[in-house]
């Protein structure tokens, strides 16, 4: 039992899946589906790192500002105000220079200048364009699902199998969400709560292993496309099948073109 808790696509795949089927199914009354993200976080950080505090280095960083970031995804949903996007976009992109600021100071001023506003370009990019899906829960849970599986198994060739088994997390509670979508044929409630742990979670991982020199950056570049390809034409009218199954094949050929360059470099020698 011990061996198949610690095998990656048990705690990275399986059991946040389950866990984000849970989630979403039992807080749909409360429009708290979007949570199921979280939850799918929540249980692999559990499973393979822990929730310590101290020292509070860029792996703990990641993990409060994610569950943190859920909690404000909440209250977001419940203030509606149109300065929201932008607010978020920069606060996104602030968080990603705080995760890798150690890496930063390692660098000559000019570069860790250059480094640092690429790191909170991606971040913010990535903010703001999945704060656009928030109200498309097909979207927004196809964008979710190819972002968390596409960086995941990216960064994990790259040899930051932490960090890959975080993203892989959520790209697994969205793929959960999104099934729950498809089989039922309606949708679930989505919001903030679903899509700012997200976009904040691939953003701070990505750049951080891209400043790690251990991932080329124009992998990021890719990824980066993902929320636009969810963005493609699709009738709201359609069966939901339909959405998902046109809007999962956009967003996971995005996901495909970053694992293919990962994998150029490095191969499959991670897994």
């Amino acid at each position: 039992m011990h061996a198949l808790l610690n095998h990656t696509a048990v705690q990275a795949i399986l059991v946040p899946f389950l866990l984000a089927l849970l989630t979403a199914e039992l807080l749909q009354r409360m429009r708290l589906s979007g949570l199921a993200i979280i939850a799918g976080f929540a249980v692999t950080v559990y499973l393979v790192s822990g929730f310590g505090i101290a020292p509070l280095n860029s792996t703990r960083k990641i993990i409060w500002l994610v569950l943190a970031s859920g909690l404000v995804g909440i209250s977001l949903n419940l203030l509606n105000w149109s300065l929201w996007r932008p607010i978020i976009t920069l606060l996104a992109a602030s968080a990603a220079v705080w995760v890798v600021n150690n890496v930063l100071q390692q660098h000559a001023t000019a570069t860790a200048l250059q480094w640092g506003a690429g790191c909170a370009l991606y971040a913010g990019w990535l903010a703001f364009w999945m704060d656009d899906l928030q109200d498309y829960p097909v979207r927004a849970a196809s964008a979710g699902m190819a972002l968390g599986l596409g960086t995941g198994i990216a960064i994990m060739m790259a040899g930051a199998t932490l960090f890959g088994k975080f993203d892989l997390a959520v790209g697994a509670a969205a793929a959960a969400f999104l099934f729950i979508m498809f089989v039922s044929n309606s949708h679930l409630s989505c919001g903030r709560s679903f899509t700012l742990p997200l976009s904040l979670l691939a953003g701070m991982t990505g750049s951080l292993v891209v400043l790690t020199g251990k991932l080329p950056w124009y992998t990021l570049a890719v990824l980066a496309l993902i929320p636009l390809a969810a963005k493609l034409p699709a009738s709201d009218k359609s069966p939901v099948w339909i959405q998902a199954t046109l809007l999962s094949a956009a967003t996971l050929a995005c996901a495909l073109g970053a694992v293919y360059l990962s994998w150029r470099i490095y191969g499959w020698t991670a897994f």
